[in-house]
């Protein structure tokens, strides 16, 4: 399975961003879709994930900010990203586990920065 995510770029604190993670394969409805984080100087952490059962998970720093949603029609997953902070500022990463594997799509930057 291959990941391509998109969607990073420069913000100023308060806006908003949506990331978006497109996933090859044909059963991308039974994928375990994650969004983690890795700021400069940090260990990568998971900020949100959605199950195949459409449950989903936030890390605190992000709970009523951050959306994660998925549209299996089109094998993508997004993250919804709002009142964004310089402490958001951290390279993305989707992270799919399916049968048979798990994979990372390489980062995108988001940088939030007046």
């Amino acid at each position: 399975v291959q990941l391509q995510a998109s969607g990073g770029g420069l913000v100023q604190p308060g806006g908003s961003l949506r990331l978006s993670c497109a996933a090859s394969g044909s059963i991308f409805r039974t994928y375990f879709m994650a969004w983690y984080r890795q700021a400069p100087g940090k260990q990568r952490e998971l900020v949100a994930h959605s199950t195949s059962g459409g449950s989903t998970y936030y890390v605190d720093s992000v709970k009523g900010r951050f959306t994660i949603s998925r549209d299996n029609a089109k094998n993508t997953v997004y993250l919804q990203m709002y009142s964004l902070k310089p402490e958001d500022t951290a390279v993305y990463y989707c992270y799919a586990t399916y049968a048979g594997g798990h994979n990372w799509g390489k980062g995108t930057q988001v940088t939030v920065s007046s």
